[in-house]
């Protein structure tokens, strides 16, 4: 639920800030002096696209704010958590913020933080919900009318399963347009073949191309390899001339001799015993090493070879030779997709009419509840609009099968919505018959046959009882009363009837500042709003009667 607004530097508005509660509040004021304002305020917090003209003149940015409580706002409180937005004190508020620069450039935050434009919009989405006092005229268009039967029959996990089908459907018919494009391939085929057969011929994975460059460096230093490893042999424990282990093993002999006069002579006799050891291990392994080294030409010849061809498949496919073998299944791979072309071909035609099937059933199954809904919004709205001085007309939902062929995620059918204004006339589209007045009233029919169908918790009227006048308007006002019984309500209006069923009540006023219009806003109390009905009763001279009329439209609200 919205609690606060603040407006700065906004349009024609230096500065506002204004608080609400629950149930409806209105917001009335003489004409231009920017009732509206506070909604376009309300959009922009919601994501709208803001330029530089919402700035109030000689102000360098506006910037307005939005805090809202979300004790009846859980999907808002879980998108705050999964977004990592929430409050660490205090998690059942929530604040947008948005700043406007004169230069065009805009910033938001959400709780503090820095957030996106999408961020907010998706928020807000969960927050907010606004009705313009042109958005009627969206009820002319058929996608329009579909998205409202939609909500209206809450619709929305079906139309993620038709969706999906169609989808898969799509993808299907690409894939399978995709090979039917590709016409002849086997000159293709072929040319992938000598490459993959030159690759395939070598070794290439990591671990062969790091055991090939080991064995060619070991073989090509071979000479020198074995002339070190003579070396150090005859020189560790050589059974010619002196050696390092006949030496220790003297030295051992010599301590071992006196050690008894000194104890840690024997420590030091422990430590030439370790190395006598390392020595030992030394030889077996210099051995070892000197058994694999032999001089052959014809080896090393054939592994330079080997080198020699892999270094020239690098220059060939543009590639080091670490991304060969990624290179040569790939080539294997669309060796496959292509080899089977045919085979696949013939299962697509299988898959799509599989598809085919289980969009129909899905597609079936939405069809079903939108029949269902459209009786149910049909019934209820014709008794609002009756309500609504519209006595004797009709509202029908019709639904018309698409004949396609092809599936559609949004269905299988289309919607018209259709009117019969009086009573006897045969009902026909709502874009070729309704006036504005009567466009009006249907709008908020059908707003309020959908009240809670949604979990949005503030909903926001910009003049959407244009148009109307007398005894309607007082209807109207009553609706939008008991929407706000469980809903919070936010009407801009021009109509006493209306005004006087809000639980809280706002003026905006203008006046000239230093040569500057400026806008005001006020709160209302009881004498004041008296007032304000009284004013927009009578016009400027306000009456006895006016007055009098205004304080009855009160008490009968009480």
């Amino acid at each position: 639920m919205l609690v606060h607004l603040a407006i700065k530097d906004f349009a024609v508005v230096r500065s506002a800030e204004l608080d609400f509660a629950r149930g409806l509040t209105v917001i009335s004021g003489e004409t231009g002096a920017g009732k509206s304002l506070l909604v376009d305020a309300l959009g922009l917090l919601s994501g709208l696209r803001a330029d530089s003209g919402v700035v109030r003149h000689g102000a360098e940015r506006a910037e307005l704010t939005a805090g809202f409580v979300l004790d009846d706002a859980s999907a808002a409180l879980a998108w705050l958590r999964e977004n990592a937005l929430d409050e660490s004190e205090d998690d059942s508020v929530c604040q947008i913020r948005r700043v406007i620069r004169a230069d065009g450039g805009s910033r938001a935050w959400i709780n503090g933080r820095p957030a996106t434009v999408t961020q907010v919009t998706e928020l807000a989405s969960l927050l907010v919900e606004i009705h313009g006092q042109h958005e009627h005229q969206a009820l002319l268009a058929r996608s329009s009318q579909l998205a409202l039967l939609d909500a209206y029959g809450r619709n929305a996990a079906e139309l993620i399963v038709v969706a999906k089908a169609a989808e898969a459907w799509s993808e299907l018919l690409r894939e399978r347009e995709a090979l039917l494009a590709q016409g002849d391939v086997s000159d293709r085929i072929g040319w992938l073949e000598h490459q993959f057969a030159e690759l395939d011929r070598e070794a290439l994975e990591p671990d062969s191309l790091l055991k090939l460059q080991a064995d060619h460096r070991r073989l090509a230093h071979a000479a020198g390899l074995i002339t070190a490893c003579d070396g150090a042999f005859a020189q560790l424990g050589g059974d010619e001339g002196p050696s390092l282990s006949r030496a220790l093993h003297h030295v051992r002999g010599e301590l071992q001799r006196v050690a008894e006069h000194e104890p840690r002579l024997v420590e030091v006799d422990a430590m030439l015993d370790a190395a006598a050891i390392q020595i030992d291990e030394a030889l077996v392994m210099l051995d070892r090493v000197r058994s694999d080294l032999d001089l052959d030409p014809d080896a090393l010849t054939q592994l330079e070879h080997r080198l020699g061809r892999i270094h020239e498949l690098s220059r060939k496919h543009r590639l080091p030779a670490e991304q060969l073998a990624s290179q040569r299944d790939s080539i294997a791979a669309e060796l496959e997709r292509l080899r089977g072309a045919d085979e696949r071909l013939q299962r697509l035609d299988g898959d799509i009419e599989r598809a085919t099937a289980t969009w129909r059933q899905a597609a079936g199954i939405l069809g079903a509840k939108r029949r269902t809904a459209a009786a149910a919004l049909s019934k209820d709205t014709t008794a609002l609009i009756a309500e609504l001085g519209m006595g004797g007309g009709r509202f029908d939902v019709a639904l018309e099968p698409i004949e396609t062929g092809r599936p559609d995620p949004q269905g299988g059918e289309r919607v018209e919505f259709l009117v019969a204004a009086n009573p006897g006339q045969p009902a026909r589209p709502l874009r070729k018959v309704a006036s504005g007045g009567e466009l009006s009233r249907i709008s908020l029919a059908i707003e309020v046959a959908a009240l809670g169908l949604d979990a949005v918790p503030t909903m926001v009227f910009d003049e959407v009882d244009s148009g109307i006048g007398g005894g309607v308007a007082e209807i109207v006002g009553q609706k939008l009363r008991a929407l706000g019984a469980s809903r919070q309500v936010l009407c801009v209006t021009h109509l006493p009837q209306v005004a006087a069923q809000g639980h809280a009540h706002y003026r905006v006023s203008k006046a000239a500042s230093e040569g500057v219009t400026q806008s005001a806003v006020q709160s209302l109390d009881a004498k004041q709003r008296e007032d304000e009905l009284a004013r927009m009763l009578g016009g400027v001279e306000m009456t006895r009667e006016a007055r009098a009329a205004a304080k009855r439209l009160l008490a009968d609200v009480e």
